[in-house]
């Protein structure tokens, strides 16, 4: 079983007890048994001291141990790893200062003692049949696997006719970009739906890590649709971003907006440091730098594409640029500097011939 501490999320938490895992069994097994129970995940010295009375032990971790010692009335303590069983029947005394907004004596210890202990606390309700974790002041509350599906496959959907409308707009920017003819709405456009992409990806993400075994072909499919959209967005906020402006700023701004501002193109480009603050500023005219569109050209490492970004100064100077000219770059010899002039230039027609046709 993965290790849940230290440095554990909310995420990694979930990831440990979704189906699938030891730990997971061992809880659908209290369900079905319609007995509650109360377990810690990790054991230190705050966690002694809340814990009174019951027995000690350190015995390996098995999903019908847990099922057993969950019948005696008490808590379960786990080590941080949820591979060992190290004290059960154990009364919780929590700090009773501490607010809970929870109404059931079980729940309530539950959140106070992973508010005192800063450790994963997961309640099993006896009468409501629910089992939720307690960590960082969050309440996580597992759901059966086919209602997890259900909305994964809904934002799946979702994502897909998504990720359409920006193949869409980067094949026209892409196409822009060679006839130097981008404005700044058609660069905000992309970017926007670069980060519309991102949400969608990460809810899902979400429901891979809840479903755990379970969500093995949902991960593919998430593969498979965005798995070059990161890389992408940082090349093409880097072509147009204000260079006064820093690349990390700006990246954490898009991911900070909520998804009302996220519509207003004008923002985004204010954001970039481009267009200006005038009415027609998205139809101003802008020229990329030449990241995204290299990028592009197969077996060209990154640092070699900075080196060719630096050197020209723009895409169209790239563009226009002879064999010879590559080879002036610093680290680009004669066979790269041919692949990159082809590179390019095959890039430039298909990208012509996508808008055209």
């Amino acid at each position: 079983m993965s290790d849940l501490l230290p440095g554990a999320t909310g995420r990694s938490i979930l990831r440990a007890i979704a189906p699938g895992t030891a730990l997971r069994d061992g809880l659908e097994r209290i369900l079905r048994g319609r007995t509650g129970a109360l377990i810690v995940v990790g054991h230190d010295e705050v966690v002694e001291s809340i814990c009174s009375g019951g027995f000690e032990f350190d015995v390996a971790f098995s999903s019908t141990r847990l099922r057993e010692l969950a019948k005696m009335d008490g808590a379960i303590v786990l080590d941080a790893t949820a591979s060992r069983i190290l004290r059960a029947a154990v009364q919780l005394l929590p700090d009773a200062s501490i607010e809970t907004s929870e109404s059931g004596t079980r729940h309530r210890t539950a959140q106070r003692a992973a508010v005192q202990t800063g450790l994963p606390v997961i309640s099993v309700s006896q009468s409501m049949r629910i089992v939720a974790v307690y960590f960082e002041g969050e309440r996580y509350v597992l759901e059966d696997s086919g209602a997890i599906l259900s909305r994964a496959n809904q934002a799946l959907a979702t994502l897909e006719r998504y990720k359409a409308r920006l193949d869409e707009v980067s094949r026209t920017l892409s196409a822009l970009e060679i006839e130097d003819l981008v404005t700044v709405r058609d660069v905000a456009a992309v970017i926007q739906r670069l980060e519309m992409v991102r949400r969608i990806a990460l809810e899902i993400s979400g429901y891979v890590s809840e479903l755990g075994s379970d969500g093995r072909l949902l991960a593919l499919q998430l593969e498979e649709l965005v798995g070059s959209a990161s890389p992408d967005r940082d090349l093409v906020v880097r072509d147009y971003l204000d260079e006064r402006r820093s690349l990390e700023d700006a990246l954490a701004g898009f991911e900070a907006i909520d998804s009302t501002s996220l519509i207003d193109l004008g923002r985004i480009a204010r954001m970039l440091g481009i267009g200006g603050a005038a009415g027609d500023a998205l139809d101003a005219a802008v020229s990329p730098r030449g990241y995204r569109m290299v990028a592009q050209v197969p077996r060209l490492p990154l640092p070699i594409v900075e080196s060719a970004v630096a050197h020209f100064g723009s895409l169209q100077r790239m563009l226009a640029a002879t064999v010879e000219d590559f080879q002036l770059v610093d680290g680009i010899g004669a066979v790269r500097a041919r692949s990159l002039r082809e590179g390019l230039s095959r890039l430039a027609e298909t990208s012509l011939i996508d808008r055209f046709v």
